[in-house]
């Protein structure tokens, strides 16, 4: 597994259209565009360019194209491989395995209070964040943690956190057995990986940070 990263910039933002925007097909060109905040659009357009650097830089495939499946996850057409990004504030990280993977990343943000999203919890995993020295850390853990298995599963906003627990690090959904691991990517931000295939317990991803003028 690798994961890839990068931070948005303002500065280089219309060069980075400028350079990039060619490469992807139309539907992308539009769906990057649409955004109206250029830090939407920038996290947009990266998170693609790092799946594209990702996959020639790793796996030597140059040509190959996304799609969604039903339920709206993407995937790679006529591949294998398997990939999931995700972006919080002006960080955002692309994740590419030989497995079913999600990931979810989020800004370490002390003016979030956790009470306000006791309703999506379950009462023990609220316990869990009450009862530990670091509220806020272990509030960051199980969200993250729960957001990963929900985009390795797929089912996006279909499936309510509070609909499954996460116990040691595994969990059932609708029979289908899921397994998170914590990775350190930056600093401020909190960051975990999920899969149905149990290799990522022991995985240890490659974890790299990619300048903005990365080459496709």
């Amino acid at each position: 597994m690798i994961i890839l990263y990068t931070f948005i910039n303002e500065t280089n933002h219309q060069s980075l259209l400028d350079r990039y925007l060619p490469v992807f097909s139309q539907e992308n060109k539009q769906n990057i565009l649409r955004y109206r905040r250029w830090q939407d659009a920038q996290l947009s357009l990266l998170g693609k360019v790092l799946l594209q650097y990702g996959l020639k830089t790793y796996y030597n495939i140059s040509d190959t194209e996304t799609d969604v499946l039903t339920n709206k996850k993407p995937y790679l057409k006529g591949n294998d491989l398997h990939f999931n990004i995700s972006h919080s504030k002006d960080l955002v990280a692309c994740a590419i395995a030989e497995y079913t993977v999600g990931i979810d990343i989020e800004c370490n943000d002390q003016k979030i209070n956790y009470q306000d999203f006791i309703f999506q919890m379950t009462d023990k995993e609220l316990l869990e964040i009450q009862d530990s020295e670091d509220k806020m850390k272990q509030f960051f853990t199980y969200w993250t943690r729960k957001e990963a298995v929900i985009k390795a599963h797929g089912a996006g906003m279909m499936l309510p956190l509070d609909s499954f627990e996460i116990v040691n690090n595994e969990c059932h959904i609708v029979g289908e057995k899921f397994f998170t691991k914590e990775i350190f990517i930056h600093k401020e931000y909190h960051s975990c990986i999920a899969s149905s295939d149990q290799k990522i317990k022991e995985v240890m991803p490659i974890i790299k940070y990619i300048e903005e003028d990365i080459l496709l």
